[in-house]
Order: structure tokens, then sequence, then C-alpha cells
């Protein structure tokens, strides 16, 4: 089963992905915090990770920093989720494999995941 880990602090959003991705057949933890990434991913080990931009404590740019930087974790892939006009740069600077807007299309949403499964 693959495993799919989301950052975002909006816990409606966490309800909806924890749906929609354990209807598809992924096995889903999530997060509404970024400081503690590391540890997270280390328990974990997803396949993919969902970031937000704006989640406490560091922000989605500063912990994907840190993932890219251990060498056990900088290849998982990672889809950048913002409601920020410029998501395109965020991702960018975040060295995010991808990204996705607020608010998203679920289709979308759902092939960019396969996408990374494929």
């Amino acid at each position: 089963m693959k495993k799919i880990l989301v950052f975002d602090d909006d816990k409606s959003i966490l309800e909806v992905f924890s749906i929609i991705f354990a209807e598809n057949g992924y096995h889903v933890e999530i997060s509404e915090t970024s400081h503690d990434i590391i540890n997270k991913v280390e328990k974990f080990q997803p396949d993919l990770i969902l970031m937000d931009n704006w989640i406490p404590e560091i922000g989605g740019i500063e912990a994907v920093t840190l993932l890219r930087k251990h060498k056990n974790f900088s290849s998982i892939p990672v889809i950048y989720i913002s409601a920020n006009s410029d998501i395109a740069a965020l991702s960018k600077k975040a060295q995010a494999d991808d990204y996705i807007a607020k608010p998203f299309d679920l289709t979308e949403l759902e092939n960019k995941v396969e996408k990374y499964f494929s």
C-alpha cells in the first residue's frame, strides 16, 4: 500500500485528503505542523508528501528544504499546496516536485498523486 504524508494546518483539508486517498487505497498520515518533518518521515516512511505553504511552525519552504538536505529522504516526491497566486515560484523555491493551487480540483489532485505512483 502506497503511503502519503500530508502537512496542512487546515483540519477540513486534512479530513478531505484522508478520505479521498483512503478511498483510493492509500495509507494516509496527517500533520498540522511541519517543524518535525524529519521525525514524521522517519516513522511513517511515505512514498509521497503533500506540503502546504503556510503551515506552523517553520512553513512549507523550510520544511521541504530540511527534507531535501536529509540523505535518506531527499528523493521523496513533494507536491506543494498553496492558495498563494505565485504557487509556481513558491514550489520552485521549496524544491518541490510539483504543485497544486487551493482551492483544488479533486480530479486534478488525484491525477497529480497518481503520476508519482505509476
